[in-house]
């Protein structure tokens, strides 16, 4: 069973700390409606892979605190992508470039992009 609410908050949280971090082109996708695989995937841009490693532990750690624990973690080391998997919620976070080559947006264009006011 989907749980939106749960989804929401995790988003929400994510989303805030990016911002926070100065996070680049944070992009919500609603992927519910379309795959089991999660509920959103949040997508942003780090300016390097020290950027982009912060804005993960953040991330992470954010949640954490919440009482959202994570299931997996991708990319890490190499931090050109780093995915954060928290179940309901997939997060991406890429350097320019391989966000550019990867354009999940697209891959996905039958996710509803939505805006973080949509959720409040």
């Amino acid at each position: 069973m989907v749980d939106l609410k749960n989804s929401q908050e995790i988003i929400k949280i994510s989303y805030n700390t990016l911002d926070d971090k100065m996070g680049e082109d944070i992009k919500i996708l609603d992927i519910h409606e379309i795959s089991a695989l999660a509920d959103y995937f949040l997508i942003a841009s780090g300016r390097n892979i020290n950027h982009i490693q912060t804005l993960a532990d953040t991330v992470e750690e954010n949640l954490s605190k919440s009482g959202f624990n994570i299931i997996n973690k991708e990319g890490y080391s190499s931090g050109g992508w780093i995915l954060l998997d928290f179940g309901l919620v997939v997060i991406h976070i890429f350097d320019k470039e391989l966000r550019d080559f990867y354009c999940l947006e697209r891959l996905w264009r039958d996710a509803k992009a939505i805006s973080i006011e949509e959720l409040n």
